[in-house]
């Protein structure tokens, strides 16, 4: 699979003053196989993994001290193979469980610096309140599900890739049903690794929602490492909730019945933190920086796949009839958005309800590009109103442009640029 987190990587190598590399992410989401095909493109295949996980002992090594000689003449024994600085990629996998190898990265930056090394984890946000973080001494990069224009080369669909950039938004309609039939393939298989390789090797949607469901299981099975933080208990409650309230506003109390707003405020907090959920926070649109407002937000779950096999929402007729882009109210076309959204850029995203009294307005996504607010509505039919957005255009007279996804005919009209749904991509071109 070829991930977008590839270029990242290549760019952190051939930085002048590189830092250790900290690559965040939810479980499953690729991120040991992508550092393992780095290193097979660009280190001639020269790869030292460090697994804490596999190998609690390695944890041993940086107990007595931070001497980063002595930690690497250790690493060379344990592991029967020569680490050449300057030349070999460094991987310290699962480092949440060696908090010391952590606090270690600092002293590779300061010690030798000329040392390529990559660390990835998860359940990292947990470890890091603990511990002295190497502040400033550290990069940090965020992995996602492959997006839909990964889920396309993956496919086999680079030409048809190539052509969506080409075409811009002039697109016909024989190529937007090719899309729209891709991107609802997309919506059931979603974006996680192994489930876009099994559909590659099975082509079989059964095949995809059996291997969903064992990768829900282990995150359910995470729960228990949150104990006490939280009741996992608590945690189920949530996620069955919000499998269902995507694109809602939701408030603690709607999350569980069982258990106090205080407790659900916390559940949500972890399984934010452990990148299983990503809260969209409403902002005030008087300028930047974003800043929050009110007391209510949205919830994104981590892949679109995974939302629907854990929803339990029947789609067979919906993908069957081509309506699955429309189905729901919308809310898988939400879910799509901010995935995508999240996926291309390392800013926030936010909505915007009016918390003024009179009148009743709300834009799905706000986001900062380029030094500007940008408001985005999503339709999930071919028309309806757009009062919410006309509203924000004409009383922040700052923002001088909007975006509405759908699956209707591109556009412009005014500010406001009408794109079908699998184009968030240019944004970021």
């Amino acid at each position: 699979m070829e991930r977008k987190i590839l270029r990242e990587l290549v760019s952190w190598k051939d930085k002048y003053n590189r830092k250790p590399l900290i690559i965040n992410g939810a479980r499953q989401v690729g991120k040991s196989w992508a550092i393992a095909d780095f290193a097979q493109r660009h280190f001639n295949g020269r790869l030292h993994t460090i697994n804490f996980e596999e190998n609690p002992s390695f944890s041993r090594i940086f107990e007595l001290n931070f001497d980063i000689s002595r930690i690497l003449n250790e690493l060379e024994i344990v592991l029967g193979e020569s680490i050449l600085v300057g030349s070999d990629l460094i991987f310290f996998d699962e480092i949440q469980v060696c908090p010391k190898a952590i606090s270690a990265l600092r002293y590779f930056y300061e010690k030798m610096p000329a040392a390529h090394v990559i660390c990835a984890g998860s359940l990292l946000d947990f470890v890091l309140k603990d511990i002295s973080f190497p502040v400033g001494r550290v990069e940090e990069l965020e992995m996602h599900p492959l997006t839909f224009s990964e889920f396309l080369l993956a496919r086999g669909k680079k030409i048809v890739l190539e052509q969506l950039s080409l075409m811009s938004k002039n697109t016909s309609q024989a190529f937007k049903q090719e899309m729209d039939k891709e991107l609802q393939l997309y919506f059931v298989i979603g974006g996680m690794p192994e489930c876009v390789n099994t559909y590659l090797h099975t082509n079989s949607l059964i095949e995809v929602m059996q291997v969903q469901n064992q990768l829900i299981n282990t995150y359910r099975n995470d729960f228990r490492k949150y104990t006490p933080r939280v009741n996992p208990d608590c945690l189920n409650d949530i996620l069955a909730s919000v499998s269902t309230r995507v694109g809602q506003q939701i408030k603690y109390t709607t999350l569980s019945d069982r258990f106090t707003s205080v407790t659900v405020k916390s559940g949500v907090g972890v399984l934010n933190a452990s990148r299983v959920l990503y809260t969209v926070t409403n902002v005030n649109l008087n300028g930047l920086p974003l800043i929050p407002q009110g007391k209510q937000f949205k919830l994104l779950f981590l892949d679109i796949g995974l939302l629907i096999r854990l929803s339990g929402l029947s789609i067979q007729t919906d993908l069957i009839n081509g309506k699955l882009l429309t189905a729901f109210k919308g809310m898988l076309a939400e879910q799509f958005i901010g995935q995508e959204l999240k996926a291309y850029s390392a800013s926030p995203i936010h909505y915007w309800e009016n918390t003024n009294p009179g009148t009743m307005a709300e834009i799905d996504y706000v986001i900062e590009l380029n030094g500007k607010i940008i408001p985005i509505e999503i339709k999930y039919g071919k028309s309806g109103s757009l009062k919410s957005l006309h509203f924000v255009l004409d009383r922040f007279s700052s923002i001088d442009q909007a975006y509405v996804f759908s699956n209707a005919k591109d556009g412009h009209l005014d500010k406001i640029h009408f794109v079908s749904l699998y184009y968030v991509s240019e944004l970021y071109k």
